[in-house]
């Protein structure tokens, strides 16, 4: 069954973007994903498509409304999680990177301006997921980088299953140093043990070389393993 994406946005000419490309633009035309960009502008209750409004109590900026943007929830929601991608959420991680891969429905809501009503989070048990300590212009960029990670684990998109077993986060470790041919480059060589073909010597190395890197570059992985 494909995963079907619903993203409701004032921008959808936005998408797919990069997403129509690569491993993941494949997947899309063979169907094992869907997408539908939806303008939220289209549920807005006069001609000029208004969306937002002043914050209540003050302060900079607009607020997305939550009358029309939940409009455009209850006329598009099929089911399946709803994500607002916000920098209050909690850090998108490869363990929910594959959670959300087993859903058969996602909306994504592409906040801008300051942000969107909070009755709008608390009517529709919407998940708020953030892709970092820092702020965006919108939501939309987000989404993608988030959906780029999550349709690459689905059924037949990468040609090698076994390719994401090692890679960084998928063990709570960082990724061992990659190399390839030419054997020696600008003085540089490739590690011996990797031309050994002792494969239980090689794993051992790679191991290590996982624990040396996460230790030095993010030791809150191997406090949280």
């Amino acid at each position: 069954m494909a995963l079907n994406v619903k993203i409701l946005t004032i921008f959808p000419e936005i998408f797919p973007g990069f997403l129509g490309t690569s491993l993941t633009g494949r997947a899309l035309k063979e169907n094992i994903w869907n997408l539908e960009a939806v303008n939220i502008r289209d549920y807005a209750f006069d001609k000029h498509g208004s969306v937002d409004d002043t914050p209540c109590g003050g302060g900079a900026g607009m607020i997305m409304r939550p009358d029309v943007l939940g409009n455009a929830i209850e006329h598009n929601y099929k089911g399946g999680k709803i994500i607002y991608m916000s920098p209050k959420g909690q850090m998108l991680t490869q363990k929910k990177v594959h959670e959300l891969s087993h859903e058969d429905n996602l909306t994504i809501i592409c906040g801008r301006f300051e942000g969107i009503d909070e009755r709008v989070l608390e009517e529709y048990n919407i998940e708020e997921i953030s892709i970092g300590d820092y702020i965006l212009t919108g939501g939309e960029q987000a989404a993608m980088i988030m959906l780029d990670a999550v349709v690459r684990l689905l059924p037949n998109v990468l040609g090698n299953a076994a390719s994401t077993e090692n890679e960084s986060f998928e063990n709570g470790l960082l990724e061992y140093p990659q190399y390839t041919r030419p054997i020696e480059w600008k003085n540089r060589k490739v590690p011996e043990i990797l031309l050994s073909g002792h494969h239980e010597n090689v794993a051992k190395w790679q191991k290590e070389k996982a624990l040396q890197i996460t230790k030095e570059r993010r030791p809150d992985l191997l406090e949280k393993a």
